[in-house]
């Protein structure tokens, strides 16, 4: 994908019955939009699966299938409720394995930890063993390092999309994504510049200015326009923040001709926004 001078597209999975019980809150999307934001990236949509194996497998085809780069934060443990790893070879139609280097770093990892205890290794104990489980990913995988414990993500990729596949702790999980972004993406940064800017609009009604919206897309192809109104706002009140987003080129042109069509509508402006 770094040879391409297309900025594939971006989306992100989470995975977890607690964070649709409402147990814990999701923390990873206001993560990956900084991560990304910091690269001058955003994402296009994000998912929330249960711990539901046929509809994490459902959602994982469909991330193969699709010509975008996807993140799945969640499920990738041993214990019974957890079954990203099994629903991602599933999706893909393949065995899950060993993974070489996994098996080695998750080995390391059950040292390491008796070695703190102050107890033997013993790698042939049930509880270790078990724990190798974590490394059986499906056949093809790239892992992903994980700097906090060794027990590493991983990565797969499909017909056409490709899938990061990373743990729910945060604590884990967000260097992973800073890795992986530096490692597969950092050549769309320079290329993934954007800006947006808006101004607000007192007096004016939506379906008013929709037409003008329609005619600055129409215009400014890869812009997008955006509309979020207000109704008690503290300063301005009723409102309208109206505005364009895109590569910063074509977002200066475009806003030009978004204050150039408000004028001929007579509207009542306040504040220009700016936000990279």
């Amino acid at each position: 994908m770094n040879d391409s001078n297309t900025i594939p597209e971006f989306s992100l999975i989470i995975v977890g019955d607690e964070i649709l019980s409402g147990k814990r809150q999701d923390k990873h999307m206001s993560k990956v939009i900084d991560l990304m934001s910091l690269r001058g990236l955003s994402l296009s949509h994000v998912d929330y699966v249960g711990d539901d194996p046929q509809r994490l497998t459902q959602a994982l085809q469909r991330a193969f299938e699709h010509n975008g780069v996807v993140f799945s934060c969640g499920g990738i443990g041993a214990t019974p409720d957890d079954h990203t790893r099994q629903s991602a070879a599933a999706a893909l139609g393949v065995p899950l394995v060993l993974h070489p280097q996994a098996e080695q770093l998750i080995r390391e990892r059950t040292r390491d930890v008796a070695l703190e205890q102050g107890l033997p290794y013993e790698p042939l104990r049930e509880d270790n063993m078990h724990r190798l489980n974590m490394g059986r990913f499906p056949q093809g995988a790239d892992i992903i390092p994980n700097p906090y414990n060794k027990i590493p993500g991983f990565t797969c990729r499909g017909k056409a999309g490709t899938v990061h596949f990373v743990p729910g702790f945060p604590v884990m999980a967000w260097p992973m994504l800073d890795w992986v972004l530096n490692k597969f993406y950092a050549g769309f940064a320079s290329k993934g510049k954007r800006l947006e800017k808006s101004v607000i609009v007192m007096g004016s009604m939506e379906a008013t200015l929709t037409p003008l919206m329609e005619a600055v897309e129409a215009e400014f192809a890869g812009i997008k326009v955006f509309s979020l109104p207000s109704v008690d706002h503290p300063e301005f009140g009723r409102h309208i923040e109206l505005g364009v987003k895109g590569p910063v080129e074509l977002v200066e042109q475009a806003f030009v001709r978004l204050l150039a069509g408000l004028s001929q509508f007579g509207a009542q402006l306040g504040p220009e926004l700016v936000r990279y």
